[in-house]
């Protein structure tokens, strides 16, 4: 009724031969896309905090009366 489905599970697993240098390689390109992913978050969370401590000084900062009422 389903060959192909049922060939496909039953089917043996495929077994890959890898050299230890060729596994080191991939360990240390994907630590370094690790570490540059881990780079660009800390650059854009920084930016992120600047923000947030340039908008709260702002918000610190006493207003006259008029700004209060207006938002301005």
């Amino acid at each position: 009724m389903y060959p192909s489905l049922m060939s496909s599970f039953f089917a043996p697993p495929t077994i890959i031969v890898v050299s230890e240098e060729r596994l080191q390689k991939a360990e240390i390109e994907q630590k370094q896309r690790q570490l540059e992913q881990l780079d660009e978050r800390i650059a854009q969370l920084e930016n992120y905090r600047g923000e947030l401590a340039v908008e709260l000084e702002r918000l610190d900062q006493p207003q006259s009366l008029e700004e209060a009422l207006t938002g301005e």
